[in-house]
């Protein structure tokens, strides 16, 4: 019995051993520091950024990776860090919330402002036949003056 649980045991340990030196996914630590933001260059993501500090917070991501932590627990121990700033697409709650509803909403308020000005200018009244007053005989001859004038120039 004590063999048993012994060889058990032994298999456990080599069970946590081989997933503690299993690799961690390159792709899963890029796309966790695509969405973090780098604390020296700001406009950058740590993924993209070459300072040093992003390298060591790739560092810490492959680390929590290995530890077993879910992308999810690693972006809530940088927040908890460095609060929501980190985060490059802020979380759609609070005042973060107008981030992503003004522009909506400015495209909006275009849309309908466009379609209010093209709405008036085709109700716009056309003149009609009648409106048109006719042209006397005085302005017809200052105008045939004024043309030969233009074609002897």
């Amino acid at each position: 019995m004590i063999r048993i649980v012994s060889a058990v045991w032994a298999l456990c340990a080599l069970g946590v051993a081989a997933a503690a030196a299993a690799p961690v996914d390159e792709d899963t630590v890029r796309q966790i520091a695509a969405q973090l933001r780098c604390v020296v260059c700001q406009s950058l993501s740590v993924a993209d950024s070459p300072s040093e500090t992003a390298s060591q917070m790739r560092g810490v991501i492959r680390e929590r990776l290995a530890a077993g932590q879910t992308p999810e627990q690693i972006k809530a121990y940088f927040v908890d860090k460095y609060g929501l700033w980190i985060l490059l697409a802020p979380p759609p709650q609070g005042f973060s919330l107008l981030v992503w509803v003004i522009p909506y909403a400015a495209l909006l308020g275009g849309l309908v402002l466009v379609g209010i000005a093209v709405r008036r200018w085709s109700r716009r009244p056309q003149a009609t036949p009648a409106e048109i007053r006719p042209v006397d005989e005085a302005t017809r001859l200052r105008i045939r003056q004024e043309l030969a004038e233009l074609d002897r120039e």
